[in-house]
């Protein structure tokens, strides 16, 4: 809640006691406090695992799309996030971009601080030393002074929560890791000593903070240290309890969403998984999205990002990791093994409503601790539904885009789903049959992609299909489930080990796509405005634009699209992209076919004459074969020996993945240029 609207009591008059989420969402959409934990810690696989302050504003500049999405982007000199990025854009490096000298202590103080760090004491439990070092490297891109004790003290007690044996013991700890004689330890301190003399009052608490700690002593849009009175106190009163703990925190003001999801990470992390978070964790699903500049990345599957989270943390404690994690770190396609308790890795029903999910731990397969449980609840005859996964999103999805998702599939044509079934009839004569499925984003036509079949009753059946090819989008992959018996049917349906693989291929037409979000349909973009026009999508620029589309893992690969100019002086097809930052790419730049790779700069790889003839069609196609890219028109083609595979380039480098970030974009530059869309990618 933006802290304007936040008074504590106007959330009282308004709501009363808060014991459950106030408004039903179709999806929760992207905001800045889970793009910051999903994206920041990123620098630690695309620089190594000392990476700096300078590497994560790099790894800032190069996720985030200009002026939408992933920040506040509230104005230079307001928004402290807005007027780090404007800094780093400006080529003022990390930490200065985020210091009081360059900005001023009003903006280094505000409360991003602290909201982005959650990740920085997840992959580092019981070492809240160093996690307050990590977290106050990472924030400085932004914040300095108060804001950097912030994120000191958040992120220290999500690490020391791994260990603690009391929230007594996470508070002394985390406040051990911040200047005892800093404002941010002086709330603080005075939070505690209150809680000890009224330790079951919290509203006492709340009055005492507008009192002595309120918005009116402290400048700018939203200063930490308010907030850090009420991130403590939700932490105390809440009493190890999650909910309680995300509740106190909201029902407080100010910055509701902020406080609720600090105080909610470091109890949720003392607490553990608990059969009382259903009310706050079932509507979830498993299920974040994020809008940074990579679509497939967006699309945050929970259990998937905790896995990662966990390699990093082995890796920091010089442990060994699971090959297979290390291969799910880069993985061109899914693995959901629902291996965590309750986990449901985002999968849906769609249907009668008497079909619904669950995470279960009764039955898995090898490896894995647990399997999704479909629960069939009297279906009478001719009555089912669907079972899936969702690969892509549109607009229509979300009923709140404030900070503007934006997604590309994560799977494509000629990719290979398998996944495995076992039925549990309770009652009913056994004739519930399903169907593997995928189903059209446009026209939402559903495919089924397997005959109808009767699942073992003796163990797990194996199931599998190859995507179809076809000019839509894919957004959603599952099972189709019917009843055919005379008895109703009261059983259940187990699913696990679901996985898509292989290598895919995307053709995309502009007439089967739509302009949405500010640009196309399966696109992401950074800059420039895009429309479509006359079966082309057109970008219009008086500068740098780029729009992004494909699978941020994808490998060996060859893209191809008709390109014509209109206008200005260069169109670049784009391939091997880590960000709007880093990436190789081939095409038109003035009067020559260049190949150059960007990495903060522009190195020219190789050049060649080429007379562009305005209004003309170009041919272009970049082919990535045994480290060599090549470039080729219709009249003539370059190739070029890459020597530049450098370590930023492989996904997970610092971290010995040795997998390729690869995706594939359009980048223009100077002024408009259109093209009809005849793409091909080949992974």
């Amino acid at each position: 809640m933006n802290p304007q609207y936040g008074a504590y009591e106007r959330v009282q008059k308004t709501y009363g006691e808060v014991t459950r989420y106030l408004r039903d969402f179709k999806n929760f959409a992207a905001d800045d406090d889970t793009n910051g934990p999903v994206y920041f810690i990123r620098a630690l696989r695309d620089y190594g695992l000392n990476a700096t302050a300078e590497d994560v504003g790099k790894t800032w500049l190069n996720y985030a799309a200009e002026e939408h999405g992933m920040y506040w982007w509230g104005g230079f000199g307001i928004s402290t996030e807005h007027t780090a990025y404007r800094n780093l854009r400006a080529g003022i490096p990390a930490p200065q971009s985020g210091s009081i000298a360059q900005n001023g202590t009003t903006v280094a103080e505000q409360i991003g601080g602290q909201i982005f760090i959650d990740s920085w004491g997840w992959v580092n439990p019981g070492n809240p030393q160093r996690a307050a070092e990590m977290s106050a490297m990472a924030a400085s891109v932004a914040h300095d002074g108060e804001g950097l004790n912030g994120a000191r003290f958040c992120a220290a007690a999500i690490a020391a929560a791994f260990e603690a044996t009391s929230i007594e013991e996470i508070v002394e700890t985390a406040m051990s890791t911040i200047d005892s004689g800093s404002t941010y330890a002086l709330v603080c301190s005075a939070v505690i000593e209150f809680f000890k003399a009224h330790p079951e009052d919290w509203r006492a608490c709340r009055e005492m903070l507008t009192a002595d700690w309120g918005y009116d002593r402290y400048p700018g849009v939203c200063h930490i240290i308010p907030n850090a009175g009420v991130t403590i106190m939700a932490i105390l009163y809440g009493k190890g309890d999650l909910p309680r703990t995300a509740e106190i925190a909201t029902m407080s003001g100010w910055d509701t969403d902020c406080n609720a999801g600090n105080a909610a990470a470091i109890v949720a992390t003392f607490q553990g998984l608990h059969a009382d978070w259903d009310k706050y964790r079932q509507p979830i699903n498993d299920f974040l999205v994020a809008s940074g500049i990579v679509g497939s990345i967006n699309i945050v599957d929970i259990p998937s990002l905790a896995r990662e989270l966990t390699v990093l943390a082995l890796q920091l404690a010089g442990r060994d990791v699971p090959d297979l994690w290390l291969e799910d770190m880069t993985r061109r396609g899914l693995r959901f093994d629902f291996d965590l308790p309750g986990s449901t890795h985002g999968f849906r029903t769609e249907g009668f409503n008497q079909i619904s999910l669950k995470g279960s731990g009764e039955r898995h397969v090898e490896g894995s601790r647990g399997a999704l449980e479909i629960q069939l609840d009297r279906l009478e005859r001719g009555q089912g539904g669907r079972v899936f996964w969702k690969p892509f999103y549109r607009r229509s999805d979300f009923d709140d885009e404030r900070y503007r998702p934006m997604f590309t599939p994560v799977v494509d044509a000629g990719q290979t789903v398998s996944f495995k079934l076992w039925l549990d009839p309770w009652n009913g004569d056994g004739n519930l049959r399903v169907a593997p499925y995928v189903r059209r984003t446009m026209s939402q036509t559903i495919e089924e992609t397997g005959a109808w079949a009767v699942p073992s009753v003796e163990g797990w059946q194996d199931y599998c299909f190859v995507i179809p090819k076809g000019d839509e989008a894919i957004d959603e992959i599952g099972i189709s489930i019917e009843y055919f018996g005379r008895l109703k049917f009261l059983g259940r349906l187990f699913l696990a080990d679901f996985k898509v693989e292989g290598a895919g291929r995307t053709i995309i037409e502009p007439e089967t796509e739509t302009q949405e979000w500010g640009a196309i349909t399966r696109f992401t973009f950074n800059r420039g405005h895009w429309t479509k026009q006359g079966g082309r999508i057109h970008g219009h620029t008086a500068g740098d634009a780029d729009m992004w589309t494909g699978h941020y893992y994808a490998k060996n690969m060859e893209v191809s699209a008709d390109i014509q100019r209109l206008s200005g002086t260069s169109q670049l097809l784009t391939a091997r992209v880590q960000g709007t930052g880093r990436f190789y790419a081939a095409g038109i730049a003035g009067d020559e076919i260049v190949i150059l790779k960007e990495d903060f700069g522009t190195t020219i790889l190789a050049r060649a004459p080429f007379k562009v003839e305005t209004g003309k069609s170009l041919s272009v196609r970049v082919h990535r074969e045994r480290r060599h890219a090549k470039f080729c028109d219709r009249w003539r083609g370059i190739a070029h020996r890459n020597r530049h595979c450098l370590r930023p380039w492989h996904g997970g480098a610092t971290a010995g993945f040795g997998r390729s970030h690869e995706c594939w974009a359009y980048r223009d530059r100077r002024d408009g240029i259109s093209r009809k869309e005849d793409q091909h990618v080949r992974n």
